[in-house]
């Protein structure tokens, strides 16, 4: 997901700042770069990384609720409009695939759940958190979509897929309207790389603290847990030797994979949490189903992401069995 958002942001800065001649070599210094100064500020100080989340949030939201705004105003008699009639969509199974590759747009809200330890009062303020904050993204990711989708024609959409938000603002303002759009995406994905840097690093903590990962990720590098450098340097292997869309596949896969077995594990265990087996049951149900689709499509249009996806799933799979098998193992004997 790192690596994901670090080539956003290398995809648009060169529209906004060319450091050299050449995009694609701009692209893997912003990209890089960007990943090495949110590791930076997350060993400075979480005090920091806190500030920047919500002054970033704030901004996003309000230049991304002025695109909307406009977007819509500027849809009335817009000849791309009609691009927006049933008749112009793509067969169901592409729109659920297509649906499914973006998936890796909700892998923020995971980030609720890995800030628990630092949240005051989280019975309460979880559960608000995700409903308040996945009905209003899932509105304003369908609103966001059609003024873009109303915008521009189909041939500029693909032309500009790295950076198309930026490209649908210009028929509306011009090109202050490219540029504004242009900060909002480098503010939002800095602001991913910086949350998902703090939350993952916490995670591969609490995971190797209840010793279902080696104890030695419960050490610490400069005060904090030694898997934030491990997470930035797979991160920065990853963005500059795979291309945008095989990470999003892989990511996409990862992420159904994981949300599909955390609904899972609610279904089992909701009597113990107190919780509903509906929705839950529904959701792994969903999910598999979307896993499944997402791989016997892609497989044909971009094997190589599924073959990524796979393999990194595999690898997981199998470190952990051999860690389970040999490690813990002779600890429960000890």
């Amino acid at each position: 997901m790192l690596s994901l958002y670090a080539s956003a942001f290398g995809s648009y800065a060169p529209n906004l700042f060319h450091l050299i001649d050449s995009k694609p070599v701009s692209f893997h210094i912003y990209a890089s770069g960007i990943i090495i100064i949110a590791t930076a500020i997350n060993y400075y100080s979480l005090k920091i990384v806190g500030e920047i989340e919500t002054y970033a949030v704030v901004i996003k939201l309000l230049i991304l609720l002025a695109f909307v705004v406009i977007g819509i105003y500027g849809l009335f008699g817009n000849p791309n409009l009609n691009q927006l009639s049933p008749q112009n969509w793509e067969s169901t199974i592409n729109l659920i695939t297509g649906g499914m590759v973006i998936f890796v747009a909700y892998e923020g809200f995971e980030l609720i759940a890995n800030a628990v330890p630092d949240i005051e009062n989280p019975k309460k303020n979880i559960p608000k958190a995700y409903y308040y904050s996945v009905i209003f993204v899932i509105f304003l990711y369908i609103i966001i979509a059609a003024v873009t989708v109303g915008s521009l024609p189909f041939n500029k959409i693909a032309a500009a897929k790295d950076y198309v938000l930026a490209e649908a603002a210009k028929p509306m303002i011009g090109e202050i309207g490219f540029t504004i759009i242009t900060i909002a995406a480098l503010i939002s994905t800095f602001s991913a790389i910086n949350a998902s840097l703090y939350g993952g690093s916490r995670v591969s903590y609490e995971i190797a603290d209840d010793d279902e990962l080696p104890h030695q990720l419960t050490g610490l590098l400069w005060n904090h847990p030694v898997g934030l450098m491990i997470t930035t340097i797979l991160t920065l292997l990853l963005v500059n030797a795979v291309n945008l869309e095989s990470i999003s596949t892989a990511g996409s896969v990862g992420f159904i994979l994981i949300f599909t077995f955390v609904n899972y594990a609610s279904f089992k265990l909701s009597k113990t949490i107190n919780g509903n087996k509906t929705i839950p049951l529904t959701g792994f149900i969903l999910g598999l189903a979307a896993l499944i689709i997402l791989i016997v499509q892609q497989y044909t249009s971009n094997r190589f992401g599924v073959i990524l996806a796979i393999s990194i799933v595999f690898v997981c799979f199998i470190s952990e069995y051999v860690y389970k098998r040999t490690v813990q193992n002779n600890v429960y004997k000890k």
